[in-house]
């Protein structure tokens, strides 16, 4: 679903792995290799993206932080699965993850990579308190909407950005189903390209 204006990466500061699939890492050891970022990740994967080539890692743990540019990053907890597709085989990629990151001016999101709702969302709401959530809501390979409500009680976020739905036929979640299901936060749908400020 990605534009193809957006295709043609043309600058990449810092890049964060949530895990090994290949709807999310697909393209990172080509654009590493191409532009040089910073990339974070759990060890296995940074690891595994090293002897691809990619020179600039910065490999961490969940409950770590470490600043990374400008921005602060903090790894935390997924519940979903991480192998990747190398070749013909499935290597082992490391636990999945999330991240909240923290700009300089005080705005912290958290991105829940591909994950179900875990109860654990409401430390990450008392440790952080992120203001901006990205929660998956296409079901299937993530937690759905009825799920994705029950993650922004548990978070309190501001704004939802809903993510990873739409992009196959098995990921059904849409957001306007979250919006009904959490009348009290607001969904903010993005669509592939865009920036809002």
């Amino acid at each position: 679903m990605c534009p193809v204006k957006e295709k043609n990466v043309k600058k990449v500061d810092v890049l964060l792995c949530t895990h090994g699939h290949f709807d999310h890492i697909g393209d990172a050891v080509e654009i590493a290799k191409k532009h040089n970022p910073l990339v974070v990740g759990i060890p296995e994967l940074c690891g595994w993206l090293e002897k691809k080539g990619v020179k600039h890692t910065a490999d961490m743990n969940k409950g770590g932080t470490q600043t990374v540019g400008d921005i602060k990053v903090t790894m935390v907890h997924a519940d979903h699965s991480c192998g990747i597709q190398d070749g013909d085989e499935i290597v082992y990629g490391g636990e999945a993850c999330g991240y909240v990151v923290e700009f300089t001016n005080g705005v912290k999101i958290y991105h829940a990579g591909d994950t179900n709702v875990f109860g654990d969302m409401q430390i990450i709401r008392e440790l952080y308190a992120p203001e901006i959530a990205m929660i998956p809501i296409g079901d299937h390979y993530t937690m759905g909407p009825r799920e994705a409500a029950y993650a922004c009680k548990l978070l309190k976020p501001k704004t939802v950005i809903p993510m990873h739905f739409g992009t196959f036929p098995v990921l059904t979640g849409r957001p306007g189903d979250l919006h009904k299901l959490a009348p009290e936060v607001e969904v903010s749908e993005m669509k592939p390209g865009e920036t809002i400020v």
